[in-house]
C-alpha cells in the first residue's frame, strides 16, 4: 500500500502519519491489490480526464477498454485503474469520474470498476439533466433566473456516492481543479495537499460539486472547512474548467511540487524531469469539425449571442477548448523535445456534430450515441498535435488508441509488477 504521509516536524520533508496510515490499513487496502508507491518505481504514471458534462461517456469507455486490459495482462481480475496509475487529474465530469475511480468502497478498493462508469452516467444523466423549455422561454430563464438547472439531484446522488469520504481518504493521489469566483483563482484539491493541510481536506462530495458548476448550467457550491485550530475556511467555488479543463499540466506539476516540497513518495529524479512521465490524457470530444461560427457572425454578438447562439454557448466552448487545446500543445511539445512522444497519448475526438457535443443532452438516443464514439474511438488512429496548426492529426509511428492503450497497460503492469518486487526485497 502507498505510504500515507503529513506535513513534516521541521525537517523539510513529509513523515508517515501513523493515524492516516491506520485509517488506510482499517479500509482492508493490502499490498497485493493496493497501489504501489512511485518511490519503489522508475517512470511515473498520470492519468488525466478533460471536462465535458455528459460526454464523461467517452473516457468512461476508453478507460473500461484499458481497465480489462490491465486485468487480462497482471491476470488479476479484480486490477484497477488506480492500482496503475500514481496521480489521477479531472475536471468537471472528469473529477467525478476521477472521484469513482478512487475513493474506497467498505473493502478498501475503488468505488466503481472502470466498466461501471457509463452505467452511471447512463442511469443518473437524465435526472441531472432533466429536459427544459427550450426557444426564448429557456434562454430566458437561463439568463434572468439563474442557471438552466437546480443541481439538486446531482448534489444528491454525489453526497450519496461519497458519504463523508474526505480528500485525503482517496486511494490514490488525486488532483481536482475549481475556481473560487470571490477571489477570482484557480483552488485545486488534491490528497498530497490535504494530509498536509486540514483546510484542503474536503468531502470529497464538495470537490466534484465544485469542479462540476459549469457557469449558466449549474450552481455555485459554496462550502466551510476547518484547520486543526478549528479555524474556518470558506470556499465559493465553480467549475473547474474555468482553471484548467484539461488537467494535464496540473497533474505533472503536482508531481514536480511534491518533488521540490521533498516527498518521499517519489524516487530521487528533478522536478522538471518529465522524460520519466508517462502520461494518458483523455478528452471528451469537441465540435472542431462542424466550424459552425465565424468571426464576422461572432462581431455581431452581445451578451447573449455569446452565451447562447444555434443551441451552443459559444463563450463556454471557446475558453474551454481553448484551455484543453493549449495544454495539448504544451505537453505534446514538451515530450517531443524529450524524444518521449511515446509516453505521452492523447485521446480526443474532434468530429463531434450537433446534440453529441452538448454538455447536457441526457436523451437516451445521446448519451448510447456517445458510448458509441467512444467505441468508435478506439478504433480510430492514434493522433498527436500538429504544432504549426494544433489539429491532431494521425501519427504514422503509432496503430490506433486500442494499440497504444494495450502498449500502455503492458508498460503499465511491468512497472507495477517492478515495483512490487523491489518493495518485497526492502522489506526487513
Amino acid at each position: 500500500m502507498a505510504p500515507v504521509y503529513a506535513a513534516g516536524s521541521g525537517s523539510g520533508g513529509p513523515t508517515l502519519n501513523p493515524l492516516l496510515a491506520q485509517r488506510a490499513l482499517s479500509r482492508g487496502a493490502s499490498s497485493s491489490t493496493a497501489s504501489t508507491p512511485p518511490a519503489y518505481g522508475s517512470i511515473v504514471t498520470v492519468l488525466s480526464i478533460d471536462g465535458g458534462g455528459v460526454r464523461g461517456i467517452i473516457p468512461g469507455t476508453i478507460l473500461a477498454f484499458l481497465e480489462e486490459k490491465l486485468q487480462e495482462i497482471d491476470e488479476r481480475p479484480d486490477a484497477r485503474i488506480a492500482d496503475y496509475f500514481d496521480v489521477i487529474a479531472g475536471t468537471s465530469t472528469g473529477g467525478l469520474v476521477t472521484a469513482m475511480l478512487t475513493a474506497p468502497n467498505d473493502e478498501g478498493r475503488p468505488l466503481f470498476a472502470a466498466k461501471d462508469i457509463n452505467d452511471f452516467y447512463l442511469e443518473h444523466s437524465p435526472k441531472i439533466f432533466p429536459p427544459v423549455c427550450g426557444g426564448l422561454v429557456g434562454l430566458a430563464k437561463g439568463v434572468f433566473s439563474g442557471p438552466k438547472y437546480d443541481g439538486k439531484y446531482l448534489h444528491s446522488i454525489v453526497r450519496e456516492l461519497l458519504g463523508e469520504t474526505r480528500v485525503s481518504q482517496a486511494l490514490q493521489n488525486i488532483v481536482i481543479p475549481t475556481f473560487d469566483i470571490k477571489l477570482l483563482q484557480p483552488t485545486v484539491f488534491s490528497r498530497y495537499d490535504a494530509m498536509n493541510d486540514v483546510s484542503k481536506d474536503a468531502l470529497l462530495s464538495d470537490v466534484c460539486i465544485s469542479t462540476s458548476a459549469a457557469p449558466t448550467y449549474l450552481p455555485g457550491h459554496q462550502f466551510e472547512t476547518a484547520d486543526k485550530d478549528g479555524n474556518t475556511r470558506a470556499f465559493n467555488l465553480i467549475d473547474g474548467g474555468v482553471a484548467a479543463n484539461n488537467p494535464t499540466l496540473l497533474a505533472m506539476t503536482h508531481v514536480s511540487k511534491q518533488i521540490l516540497l521533498g516527498s518521499q513518495d517519489f524516487f530521487p529524479i528533478k522536478p522538471a524531469d518529465y522524460g520519466r512521465f508517462m502520461v494518458l490524457s483523455l478528452g471528451t470530444g469537441s465540435a472542431k469539425a462542424e466550424e459552425k461560427f465565424d468571426a464576422v457572425e461572432a462581431g455581431k454578438w452581445g451578451l447573449l449571442g455569446w452565451l447562447y447562439n444555434q443551441g451552443a454557448t459559444p463563450i463556454i466552448d471557446s475558453f474551454s477548448q481553448a484551455s484543453s487545446d493549449l495544454v495539448d500543445i504544451h505537453a505534446s511539445v514538451l515530450f517531443q523535445a524529450l524524444h518521449s512522444d511515446k509516453q505521452y497519448l492523447r485521446i480526443q475526438h474532434d468530429e463531434l456534430k450537433g446534440d453529441e457535443a452538448s454538455v447536457d443532452v441526457s436523451t437516451e438516443e445521446n448519451l448510447n450515441r456517445l458510448v458509441d464514439v467512444g467505441k468508435g474511438l478506439l478504433k480510430k488512429p492514434a493522433c498527436k498535435v500538429n504544432v504549426e496548426t494544433g489539429k491532431n492529426e494521425p501519427d504514422a509511428n503509432r496503430g490506433t488508441n486500442e494499440d497504444e492503450l494495450i502498449r500502455f497497460a503492458k508498460m503499465l503492469v511491468k512497472e507495477r509488477r517492478a515495483r512490487l518486487q523491489k518493495m518485497g526485497n526492502n522489506t526487513p
